[in-house]
C-alpha cells in the first residue's frame, strides 16, 4: 500500500451511481434492497455489465479529481451493499424470497435460507481487480458482514440465527482473503445492523465478525452507522454498539458523527483503532465548506490523534445527486489539507 498522507481522505464504499446507468427515483423510492432488483437498471442485461464498468470508470476519476486519497469502484455494480454479495451465496433462494423487518421495523423480501451457506466462487475478485488496473492510489473493497446477512435473511435452515450469522462468516472470510490476493489494500465489513440490533450483536454478532476476520493480515475495517439519510432520517444521540468493537480485530473502525452531531467522547473507547470519521452529512445536498468539515474533524483531536483519523462522509453517497457527491468529495479533501497545514504536515 502507498505512504498516505496525514487525514487521509475516503469515501466509505459507495458513490453516486449515473441517472443513465440505474432509476435513481425508484432507488430513492423504496428501502436498500435484499434480493435482486433488476428493475432498477436503465441498460439492457446485455451491455449491462459494460455500462457499469463505464460507470466504475467514471466514479475512480471524480475521486481522484476530488483528492480522495484511497478509493473504493463506489459500488456501481451494486443494487444495495449487501444484496450484491448475499444473493450470490448458495443456499439462499432468492427466487422464492422470506420476509425479514427492515432496521426501521417494516416487512422486507430477503434471501430465504434454504440450505448451506457456501461461496461457489469469488464474488468481488473482478471488480476489485478493475479498480486495481485503474487508479495508482490505495484501494479499500467492501463486503456486507456476516452479522447483517444474517439479519436481512429468513432462515429456514440452521437451528438458530447464531449458526446462520456463523455460515455467513465463513463465506466473508473467504472472499476477504481473495480480496487482498487480488490487490486490495483495505477491505471493509459493512455491519449496520449492529447498531440496529445491539442485543443480538453482543449475543453473537460479534463473534460472527471476530470468524469473519480470523487469519486475515491485511488492514481490516468495519463500518456501523445510523442507516442511509436519505432513508433513516431520524438519529439516536449516541450508538448503542460500539465499543464493544474496540477487542475485534478489524484495523479500523468507520462512525458517522455530522448528521447526529455524535458525542466523540466515544471514541476513548475504541482503544487503539484507527477511526474512519464520518464527517461529511449525507441528509443534506448543500456542499459542505472545507471549513465546515475541518471543524468536525477537530473535534475527535482530543480524544483520537491525526495519525489515527481518516476523513470520510457519515455513510455511503448512493444516493446523492452526483453534483453535491462531487462537490462534498472536494470538501473533504480541501478539509483536509487545511488541518495537514496547521498540523505543519503540508
Amino acid at each position: 500500500m502507498a505512504a498516505l498522507p496525514l487525514l487521509p481522505t475516503s469515501l466509505v464504499g459507495s458513490y453516486a451511481q449515473p441517472e443513465w446507468l440505474i432509476d435513481r427515483s425508484k432507488l430513492a423510492g423504496r428501502f436498500p434492497p435484499r434480493v435482486r432488483a433488476r428493475e432498477l437498471w436503465r441498460v439492457a442485461p446485455d451491455l449491462l455489465a459494460q455500462a457499469q464498468d463505464d460507470a466504475t470508470l467514471l466514479a475512480i476519476r471524480a475521486q481522484e479529481q476530488a483528492g480522495l486519497d484511497i478509493l473504493t469502484d463506489g459500488e456501481i455494480r451494486r443494487e444495495s451493499y449487501s444484496n450484491h454479495f448475499a444473493t450470490a451465496l448458495e443456499g439462499v433462494d432468492i427466487d422464492n424470497p422470506g420476509t425479514a423487518l427492515d432496521r426501521s421495523g417494516h416487512p422486507h423480501p430477503v434471501p430465504r435460507i434454504a440450505g448451506p451457506i457456501r461461496r461457489p466462487h469469488p464474488i468481488e475478485v473482478e471488480d476489485v481487480r478493475f479498480l486495481r488496473a485503474h487508479t495508482d492510489r490505495t484501494i479499500k473493497m467492501t463486503v456486507p458482514g456476516p452479522f447483517t446477512m444474517s439479519q436481512q435473511a429468513q432462515n429456514e435452515h440452521y437451528p438458530d440465527a447464531e449458526a446462520a450469522a456463523m455460515a455467513y462468516a465463513g463465506a466473508v472470510n473467504a472472499e476477504i482473503a481473495d480480496l487482498f490476493a487480488a490487490g486490495a489494500d483495505v477491505v471493509q465489513i459493512d455491519e449496520p445492523y449492529m447498531q440496529a440490533r445491539p442485543d443480538a450483536a453482543r449475543a453473537y454478532g460479534l463473534s460472527a465478525l471476530n470468524a469473519a476476520l480470523d487469519g486475515i493480515t491485511g488492514t481490516t475495517a468495519v463500518h456501523i452507522c445510523f442507516g442511509y439519510a436519505a432513508i433513516i432520517h431520524e438519529r439516536p444521540e449516541g450508538y448503542s454498539f460500539l465499543p464493544e468493537l474496540a477487542g475485534c480485530p478489524a484495523d479500523q473502525v468507520s462512525i458517522e458523527t455530522a448528521q447526529s452531531g455524535l458525542d466523540l467522547g466515544v471514541l476513548a473507547d475504541l482503544g487503539d483503532k484507527t477511526i474512519i470519521l464520518g464527517v461529511i452529512d449525507l441528509s443534506d445536498d448543500a456542499v459542505e465548506t472545507p471549513e465546515t468539515v475541518a471543524g468536525r474533524v477537530r473535534r475527535a483531536f482530543d480524544r483520537v490523534p491525526p495519525e489515527r483519523i481518516v476523513i470520510a462522509p457519515d455513510c455511503g453517497m448512493k444516493y446523492l445527486p452526483r453534483e453535491s457527491a462531487e462537490g462534498k468529495m472536494r470538501a473533504m479533501a480541501g478539509a483536509a489539507e487545511l488541518l495537514r497545514e496547521e498540523l505543519g504536515d503540508s
